[in-house]
């Protein structure tokens, strides 16, 4: 058993694509490797901005030999298909074996495979690595890259180290020949690096300047980093993306701490950061305050003989050359109020069918304000939430946002306090676009909910109108993110939100394709369409957009409350009902739904419901009625006299129209029904969903009872028809708290 070491050296590999380029590596090497029959164990991939470096321990030193049967023709065939099996497997006819396959014999082939030294599929399997490597971008160089079958990597490649135990494996690919030499850091070692074997490897760059192992250089950098904020008398911002990109800048990682001028805080802390971690990944520290302070931290990739200061002078004009701009951005920015910004919006198309951003902007604020004048956004002022959505969208066209989109939104908010306007507005101006994803904050101030509401229901609204909805893994609007951010903020504030109605009030007609004004008559003449049958295709289109919209609320609810242990069927059960589109209580519903069905009443009666379910479609006895609960033929009449005589006359009314004297079984559950079904209803009118179930779980003893003393097909038509009526009974009773027949189990 031995290591194999492989290091493939080459210029700098961006650091970006480092941890796809580990991964890709170990992949084909187990490729390989799986192919030639060598069990591989434990793999160490390592990389630095010069190399890529595999270590696999226990390797053998040979494969195992093997033996490998092949079936032939049968005795008897023609001489050409013998011989040619033969050729093919490399044997001679005497020594095929004869065997009985069904009856007859047949020639089979045994063939023995040797093993193989481990050396020579490692040399064979090096050159299949490099050149079947797959690299986000790579080049071709030399005299050899005129040629479009010349090797391609990410940069050229200069070096291969491979060893087996304390043996080369030899290989040669595109004229860089293996061997067991490396170079060490770029400026404090020169010379060659011999390596012995895998196990001095990591020791040997280490005496060569080179911390090969990425991770190592991750801790180090995390580590003398806060100590050198800390010197200082600050905390340095912690950023792990900024850690893993400085550790595949650098081969020897010294971080460093700097200043730049106090004038610059006077620009926005994120806009320093951002500027000071995007252009330069440069760390920022902070105060005792919590406060950015005027300092940096750098990571050098070598040790000067100054303690870095020439190093740290260097990168602070350059800090300083960028933060001069930023400042520049800001100050110019507020030379102009957000509402003049914000005609600039007229000159960006949002979508060729749906207009500008200036067009978005507008149906933003009219949704935010319906969503508060309707008291769905409770505590906020209307005038508000109109003037934060329409200055939201603003910032896009500052200098500040044109050369950082990362901080649109964010500059808006700084915009608007800076211009003095009021604290709500600025906030919902910032975090309008917020849930950007998951985890991320969900805003609770009334002003910012309704303006990120409105933002992304207006999305959602406006590109299901035009058709141009997510299709399998394609989703080039984010619709998907948007849904699932509405979702958050509705069920993060217990918005009472009927969604058919937000989109019947954000729903420009002329996003469905404009209303025809005239249609073919057979004989190919035109008619003009009337202003109803306008009205109805509108109406139409409007219905099948709302239709197709709620399907996607759905399909986005159940993933996410699936994350959270919520069943998908007890959701589609919900929203069997039809006519459910608010959120929070579809919710409610389902988590009394979800309990309800955890007990043993709630399975009995789910296998209940089953049955029925069962007998009246085999008798096709009517159809499965689709109700929300709230159906009341009374609600209209005042009169409370009347109202009495209708109730009295639906309890009794299963009595009054039997014609015969129920079986025992048969009265208990129509007692019971006539005792659950106004239980049901009033807890549903009450949204007290656990009440609703309650009330249905007295139905459970009874519809058993009566599936096992009742005979349903009565002989007697009367009895029949009487005894399927109840079932059909029982079943909208069901019903009205939830589509039980879309219950999995």
């Amino acid at each position: 058993m031995s290591d194999f070491l492989l290091e493939l050296r080459s210029e700098e590999i961006p650091a970006r694509m480092q941890v796809g380029a580990r991964a890709e590596l170990e992949k084909l090497f187990r490729r390989e490797m799986d192919a030639a029959g060598v069990e591989t164990g434990d793999v160490t991939v390592w990389s630095t901005p010069r190399r890529l470096a595999l270590i696999a321990r226990d390797l053998p030193d040979a494969t195992k030999a093997v033996s490998e049967e092949a079936k032939g023709p049968p005795e008897g065939a023609p001489d050409q298909a013998i011989d040619g099996f033969c050729r093919k497997n490399g044997v001679t006819r005497d020594q095929l074996e004869v065997r009985d396959v069904k009856g007859r014999a047949t020639y089979f082939a045994v063939i023995e495979k040797p093993g193989r030294a481990v050396r020579e599929l490692l040399a064979d399997a090096i050159p299949a690595i490099i050149r079947d490597f797959s690299w986000p971008k790579s080049m071709r160089w030399g005299e050899a890259s005129l040629s479009t079958e010349s090797l391609r990597w990410v940069r050229p490649l200069s070096g291969i180290v491979a060893l087996l135990g304390n043996d080369v494996v030899e290989c040669e690919v595109h004229g860089v020949t293996s061997g067991a030499v490396t170079l060490g850091h770029r400026f404090h070692h020169s010379g060659d690096i011999t390596i012995g074997n895998a196990e001095d490897y990591a020791m040997k760059l280490r005496a060569g300047h080179v911390v090969v192992d990425h991770e190592e250089r991750q801790d180090t950098i995390r580590q003398l980093a806060s100590e050198a904020a800390r010197t200082a008398g600050l905390t340095l911002v912690e950023d792990e993306g900024l850690v893993v990109e400085n550790a595949g800048l650098t081969e020897w990682p010294v971080p460093l701490l700097g200043r730049f001028e106090r004038d610059y805080l006077d620009v926005p802390p994120e806009v320093i950061q951002l500027t000071a971690r995007v252009n330069q990944k440069y760390f920022v520290c902070e105060d005792s305050d919590g406060k950015l302070a005027n300092a940096f931290v750098c990571t050098a990739n070598i040790e000067s003989t100054d303690c870095g200061s020439a190093i740290v002078d260097g990168n602070r004009k350059v800090l300083a050359a960028r933060l001069s701009d930023a400042r520049f951005f800001w100050d110019v920015d507020r030379k102009h109020t957000l509402a003049d910004h914000a005609k600039g919006l007229e000159r960006i198309t949002f979508h060729e069918k749906l207009g500008t951003v200036a067009d978005k902007v507008e149906r933003v604020a009219k949704l935010a304000r319906w969503l508060v004048e309707e008291g769905i956004v409770k505590d906020a002022d209307p005038d508000m939430a109109e003037q934060a959505a329409q200055l939201c969208k603003a910032d896009l066209v500052t200098e500040m946002v044109g050369e950082f989109p990362e901080l649109q939104g964010l500059m808006g908010g700084y915009y608007a306090r800076a211009e003095g306007l009021p604290v709500e507005v600025a906030d919902a101006i910032r975090d309008h676009y917020k849930p950007a994803g998951q985890g991320d904050e969900v805003p609770t101030a009334p002003v910012t909910v309704a303006v990120s509401l409105a933002d992304k229901l207006d999305t959602l609204i406006s590109f299901f109108a035009i058709d141009a909805k997510p299709t399998g893994s394609k989703d080039p609007f984010a619709l998907r993110r948007a849904v699932l951010g509405a979702i958050s903020l509705i069920q993060e504030n217990g918005l009472r939100l009927r969604l058919r109605d937000a989109i019947t009030n954000s729903h420009p007609d002329e996003f469905l394709g404009g209303t025809p004004i005239a249609i073919s008559e057979d004989d190919g003449a035109f008619r003009p369409l009337s202003d109803s049958e306008k009205l109805d295709i509108r109406r139409n289109r409007r219905e099948e957009t709302s239709d197709s919209l709620l399907e996607f609320f759905a399909d986005r609810l159940k993933v996410q409350q699936r994350e959270a242990g919520v069943r998908h069927d007890l959701i589609d059960a919900v929203f069997g009902l039809g006519g459910e589109d608010d959120l929070v209580r579809l919710l409610s519903r389902v988590k009394a739904l979800q309990s309800f069905m955890g007990t043993e009443d709630g399975a009995n009666l789910l296998a209940g419901y089953k049955r029925a379910a069962n007998i009246l479609k085999k008798e096709d006895w009517g159809s499965e009625p689709a109700h929300t609960g709230d159906e009341d033929p009374m609600e209209n009449v005042d009169d409370p006299d009347m109202r009495a005589v209708y109730a009295a006359a639906t309890e009794d009314r299963t009595q009054k129209t039997l014609s015969y004297t129920p079986e025992a079984a048969e009265k208990a559950l129509i007692d019971a029904l006539d005792a659950a079904e106004p239980k049901a209803a009033n807890a549903i009118e009450a949204e007290d969903f656990a009440a609703a179930m309650s009330a249905l779980a007295s139905l459970r003893a009874p519809i058993d009872a009566f599936f096992e003393e009742v005979t349903v097909n009565a002989d007697e038509e009367n009895k029949r028809h009487a005894r399927l009526d109840l079932l059909a009974r029982f079943r909208a009773a069901v019903h009205n708290v939830a589509d039980f027949s879309r219950i999995e189990g």
